[in-house]
């Protein structure tokens, strides 16, 4: 299991949103990169980076400092967020991105995202972001909801070539006060795609829970920038 800490961008700043509201932001740093490098010194491998303009905007807008990210550390970088076409998806993996999360493009965009499939260069490559508010799927930055549940898709992709499945609970997301691991644990028997948790992870307790579920990670973010627990004790408490 891995520790997927997270990176999420606006203005070109580091960022967390509560519950995916852009108007409830708290701004943790100017410097993407030098972030990255924190999480790359203190052990972690993987590193989750939402380009939150790119997600409300459609557009990627963040490429140079992922760029940057990838070029100047050893991580393997997953990118979510305004990614709608396969030539961005394209342009992240030429930049050096491990893989890419699609969401709102996907669910919007049926017949596109399957026909990635059946391209070999994106097995793998793909990650599916479903986020959920009250089972239904939203999209757009979380501003719409739809009336499709994470659990119908997961099952829809159970034998897809991708790389995972990001699952957030957006009530949870945020708040510090605990992962969704009931709809969690529920969705990761529902597909044969690895699923990794996202939103509400605040102690170091909530990780030794997620640890017990079939999982292939967690994405933390808050909690490490406001030093509830610091990165190493998270990756011993989930990586073990």
């Amino acid at each position: 299991m891995y520790l997927f800490p997270a990176i999420d961008l606006r203005g070109g700043q580091v960022v967390r949103l509560m519950k995916g509201d852009y108007d409830q932001q708290t701004t943790y740093g100017q410097d993407p990169l030098a972030q990255a490098k924190v999480f790359e010194d203190a052990g972690s491998t993987w590193l989750h980076v939402v380009d939150l303009d790119g997600a409300k905007s459609g557009e990627m807008i963040h490429l140079e400092q992922i760029r940057s990210i990838c070029q100047n550390t050893k991580l393997k970088v997953e990118v979510g967020g305004g990614i709608r076409t396969t030539e961005t998806i394209d342009q992240l993996l030429e930049a050096g991105v491990e893989r890419v999360i699609l969401g709102t493009a996907a669910l919007q965009q049926w017949e596109w995202f399957e026909g990635l499939m059946d391209n070999p260069a994106y097995h793998h490559r793909v990650v599916l972001g479903l986020d959920a508010r009250k089972g239904k799927l939203a999209v757009n930055g979380w501003l719409q909801t739809t009336e499709t549940t994470a659990l119908e898709i997961a099952q829809k992709v159970s034998d897809w070539p991708l790389a995972a499945i990001v699952f957030t609970d957006i009530a949870t997301d945020g708040t510090l006060q605990g992962p969704n691991a009931e709809s969690t644990h529920e969705l990761a028997l529902a597909t044969k795609v690895p699923v990794v948790a996202s939103g509400g992870v605040g102690t170091l307790e909530h990780l030794r829970d997620l640890r017990k579920l079939p999982l292939q990670g967690a994405i933390v973010g808050r909690a490490l920038y406001e030093e509830v627990f610091d990165i190493h004790e998270a990756l011993v408490a989930l990586e073990g």
